[in-house]
């Protein structure tokens, strides 16, 4: 996140509910694609990327070497992707438990 922001607390929540309800209003993938690619740098495009196999490769139960031999992913983001998935809002659960279905 940006140092020095100007928005206050109401308009950076304000900011964030309309990315979050843009998404939303995307009817399939290749609009989320588009979407995802114009808002993001390719570096940011990718570091999504690969958060998510990683997310995908923990719920299969793989080890940290494994994936990071598979992936070239840092062991420390497969880490960091762990504990989200472990212990954090639930996005990375629902979202996998969907994708199983």
């Amino acid at each position: 996140m940006k140092e020095h922001r100007v928005l206050d607390q109401h308009d950076e929540e304000a900011a964030e509910q309309s990315l979050f309800q843009a998404i939303l209003s995307l009817r399939d993938l290749g609009e989320v694609r588009a979407f995802l690619v114009d808002l993001c740098t390719p570096a940011e495009l990718q570091a999504l990327k690969d958060r998510w196999l990683v997310a995908e490769l923990l719920d299969r139960d793989l080890p940290y070497r494994q994936i990071h031999d598979r992936t070239g992913v840092s062991v420390t983001t497969i880490g960091r992707v762990a504990r989200y998935l472990n212990s954090g809002s639930g996005g990375y659960s629902k979202a996998l438990q969907r994708r199983r279905k």
